[in-house]
C-alpha cells in the first residue's frame, strides 16, 4: 500500500484504557514500579478508573485503568492537530459509512477535550481528541532541569505506541491509512504475499500504532518511550527486583530498529519499554519483511519468536 498522504492532522497517541480486575493492584504498579503519576480518579457507567500520565507528558492523561472483570483495551485515542480536523474526520468516515459519535469536553472524565468514536473493522473503539486539558510536565517553564528529581521506580518520559490484534490485518491497515491517514512504514508478508503485520504512524516514528495477525479487539501491547538502551536495561533491573512477569528480556527489533523489553502488567495486559528507531518522512517507502524472516524481523539478536509472544494477548 503505497503512502499517499501527507497529512498531520493527527499527532500521535494520546492515550490508552486499559481494563484491570483489581483497580488498586493496577494502580500501585503503575504509580510505584513503572512510575506514572495519578492525575485524577472518577466513576463512570458504575466502573472505577484511574488517571495517569508519564512525567514528561504535559496533558491529563496518557493511561487509563478502568475496574472491569476481564482484562484487555478499551479503546485507544489519537490526538488531533487543530478542532476542525473533529469535523474532517467525521465527513471522511460518515461518507465511508463508519458510524461517528461525537462528544463535548470533559463528556467522557477528567481532562477530556472534544471528540468523536467509532469503530475499527476489527472491532477496536477508536477515539480521536482534541483539547485534552495541559497540566504541565512536572517541571518549571523557564530554566528547567532535565528532569525532576524526585521521580518513582521506572519512570518513563511518555507513551509511545500500540500494538493490536486484527483477524484481517490488510482491512485494518486500509481503514487506517485510506480514512485516519496514516502512513504505512513497515509490513510482515506471509509466503501468498497478504500482510501479516504492519506498522502505521503520523508522528514521523516508526510506528504510533502496529497490528498483527490475532483475535480482532485484542491488546498485544502499549508502550513506553525510554530515552536510551541503558534506561531499558535498568528498567529490566527494577522490573526484576519487584518480581514483574517479564515476557521478554532486553533486546532489539530488526523491525522499527527498536530496542525492547516487554513484561505484563497485573492484570496481564502486556506492556512494552522501547527506544531506538528512525525518522520517517511522509514520502518514506514501506519496508517489507518475508515470512521466513519474521523472527529476525520481530526479535533480531535470537531470531526466532517464542509461541507465547503470538498467542498471549489481553
Amino acid at each position: 500500500m503505497p503512502n499517499n498522504s501527507s497529512s498531520d492532522r493527527i499527532l500521535r497517541l494520546q492515550h490508552v484504557e486499559v481494563r484491570v480486575p483489581d483497580l488498586e493492584l493496577a494502580t500501585a504498579y503503575y504509580t510505584e514500579v513503572l512510575g506514572l503519576v495519578e492525575t485524577a480518579r472518577d466513576e463512570r457507567d458504575g466502573a472505577e478508573r484511574v488517571f495517569l500520565k508519564c512525567w514528561d507528558e504535559r496533558e491529563h492523561h496518557s493511561v487509563i485503568l478502568r475496574a472491569a472483570p476481564t482484562y484487555g483495551l478499551d479503546h485507544m485515542s489519537f490526538k488531533l492537530h487543530a478542532p476542525e480536523d473533529l469535523d474532517h474526520f467525521t465527513a471522511k468516515l460518515e461518507a465511508a459509512g463508519v458510524p461517528v459519535k461525537r462528544f463535548a469536553p470533559r463528556e467522557l472524565g477528567p481532562g477530556w477535550g472534544d471528540a468523536i468514536r467509532f469503530e475499527a473493522p476489527s472491532g477496536h473503539l477508536v477515539e480521536l481528541t482534541h483539547g485534552t486539558e495541559r497540566v504541565g510536565n512536572m517541571l518549571p517553564m523557564t530554566n528547567p532541569p532535565p528532569r525532576p528529581q524526585d521521580l518513582v521506580g521506572i519512570a518513563p518520559p511518555r507513551l509511545d505506541h500500540l500494538f493490536v490484534m486484527a483477524e484481517d490485518v490488510e482491512a485494518f491497515t486500509a481503514f487506517f491509512c485510506e480514512l485516519l491517514e496514516f502512513r504505512l512504514t513497515e509490513q510482515i508478508l506471509a509466503n501468498d504475499g497478504h500482510q501479516l503485520a504492519t506498522f502505521l504512524e503520523h508522528s514521523h516514528t516508526p510506528h504510533d500504532i502496529a497490528v498483527i495477525t490475532g483475535p480482532n479487539g485484542a491488546l498485544h501491547h502499549f508502550a513506553f518511550w525510554m530515552d536510551d538502551w541503558n534506561g531499558i536495561r535498568d528498567a529490566a533491573d527494577t522490573l526484576a527486583y519487584h518480581g514483574v512477569p517479564i515476557d521478554v528480556a532486553p533486546t532489539r527489533h530488526g523491525v522499527t530498529r527498536g530496542y525492547t523489553t516487554y513484561f505484563f502488567d497485573p492484570a496481564g495486559n502486556r506492556n512494552e519499554l522501547f527506544t531506538g528507531g528512525y525518522w520517517v518522512d511522509p514520502d518514506f517507502e514501506p519496508i517489507t519483511w518475508t515470512e521466513e524472516e519474521m523472527g529476525r524481523a520481530i526479535f533480531y539478536y535470537h531470531r526466532q519468536v517464542n509461541e507465547r509472544f503470538f498467542t498471549v494477548h489481553s
